[in-house]
């Protein structure tokens, strides 16, 4: 399951994609400060983009919060839920990571990076809580499934604003993309 993503892009990336949506981010904080990231793991802190309550706004929150156990919770089932309650956010990426078996003569796993075609930048659905966020997940489509048997939902730019204010169905949002909307690049073991 995901425990790495990369935000490479800058933030006026972010923004720009935001604003095809429709809705305008708002600052109240003012602007974060935060530099290209190209490996973002469970527990480090990343912008996410939420409902506050001048409109969509960004916060830089950890990634994970403790389940009941002490556990850090950074992948949640979307599967059968409703989230109309829930404290929803999007989270900026222009790539993650799925890793598999590792290659004869190999020690450790092989890392493929996933991008989406034809954009510099996607959404993950996520939540909110504890001020903590996770990603949510659901059945593998067809461009994950030969890696991994779950996948993190991942939105089209245009489709940000859908997730945050429920404008769409759950079942319509939360779900693989069609096939060929993700590329796939190993990029360990690097090939000699």
């Amino acid at each position: 399951m995901c425990n790495e993503y990369q935000l490479i892009l800058p933030f006026d990336d972010i923004i720009a994609a935001f604003n095809q949506t429709g809705d305008r981010l708002v600052f109240p904080g003012g602007m974060p400060n935060f530099g290209p990231m190209a490996s973002i793991r469970i527990g480090e802190r990343a912008p996410v983009i939420h409902m506050g309550a001048s409109g969509p706004e960004v916060l830089m929150t950890p990634w994970a919060w403790k389940g009941p156990g002490g556990r850090p919770v950074f992948n949640f089932r979307s599967d059968g839920r409703s989230f109309q309650g829930s404290h929803r956010c999007l989270i900026p990426a222009d790539g993650f990571f799925e890793f598999t078996d590792a290659e004869p003569g190999q020690k450790r796993k092989t890392k493929w990076r996933f991008t989406l075609a034809g954009q510099r930048l996607f959404w993950v659905a996520g939540l909110i809580k504890d001020g903590a966020f996770a990603m949510l997940t659901t059945e593998p489509g067809v461009d994950i499934a030969p890696y991994h048997d779950r996948q993190i939902v991942v939105l089209r730019p245009q489709d940000g604003a859908a997730w945050l204010n429920l404008q769409t169905p759950h079942d319509d949002l939360l779900r693989a993309l069609p096939a060929g909307s993700l590329d796939a690049e190993k990029v360990f073991p690097v090939a000699a």
